[in-house]
């Protein structure tokens, strides 16, 4: 059975959320975003699995989703890919736009390299923020000169149908790491990992952050000063008072009690 030939008309575009938004974000750790997602219901927004493969790297962008399934014999036939354009992994490449993070549900493979040298060079040409794979590349020499943000979970010399999983779809909800991509998710990933911030949690997440990181800055030089970790973090409600004689020393604006 012959799968149907893929175009950009067929597969879904997404909604890429305000420039304003990202810059905002850029400045937010992803522990930071991890925190403020969890308050908020969130559980676990952390991808476990792909770990950064180029540290001091960060990434702030929207998500581009491609989905791996296992191979059948019915739905997938190796002389398939004698015509590079019916390659699902190609064509989610064709999406990518300045500042956009490619998010692979390669299920957690580590036999199928799911991009090599070549792919990832159009990728890098196209300005693409980084790329997130449950799962492994290939060319790990040449890929490394291109200076990418990666978050994988290794690499293989095989290419990536070569073994048990195929691409089956374009821009669809997937699980990556465990947690479920939306196409158009914020993906936020540093050293510490990936996080999955939904755009609608965007605003409040910048919010939350904002003030995080203000008393952060406070307790962080009471602690280094040997004061008591009990009253400096988290900030005590006793201590709210001197933490606003600091802020006004600072020109910073009052703000309401925590």
């Amino acid at each position: 059975m012959s799968r149907k030939f893929p175009t950009n008309e067929n597969i879904p575009s997404i909604e890429r959320p305000a420039k304003h938004i990202i810059d905002a974000l850029k400045d937010i750790g992803t522990a930071t975003v991890a925190g403020s997602l969890g308050h908020a219901g969130f559980r676990n927004p952390h991808m476990l699995g792909p770990v950064t493969q180029n540290p001091g790297k960060s990434i702030v962008g929207p998500a581009l989703t491609l989905q791996f399934l296992p191979q059948r014999p019915d739905l997938f036939q190796e002389g398939e890919y004698a015509d590079p354009e019916t390659q699902l992994h190609r064509h989610v490449l064709y999406q990518v736009e300045e500042g956009d993070v490619v998010v692979v549900d390669a299920r957690g493979d580590m036999t199928s390299g799911v991009f090599g040298d070549m792919m990832s060079t159009y990728f890098r040409g196209r300005k693409g923020a980084g790329i997130v794979i449950d799962g492994v590349m290939r060319d790990k020499p040449n890929v490394d000169k291109l200076d990418l943000g990666l978050w994988l979970r290794g690499w293989t010399p095989n290419y990536h149908v070569q073994t048990g999983i195929f691409p089956a779809a374009v821009n669809v909800p997937v699980s990556c790491g465990g947690v479920t991509v939306i196409p158009g998710d914020i993906i936020m990933a540093d050293d510490d990992g990936v996080v999955v911030l939904p755009q609608s949690m965007a605003e409040k997440v910048i919010e939350d952050s904002k003030k995080h990181a203000e008393w952060e800055v406070y307790s962080r030089e009471k602690l280094m000063a040997g004061e008591s970790l009990r009253r400096y973090y988290p900030l005590h409600p006793d201590a709210e008072e001197e933490y606003q004689a600091w802020r006004k020393a600072r020109g910073l604006a009052p703000m309401p009690s925590r």
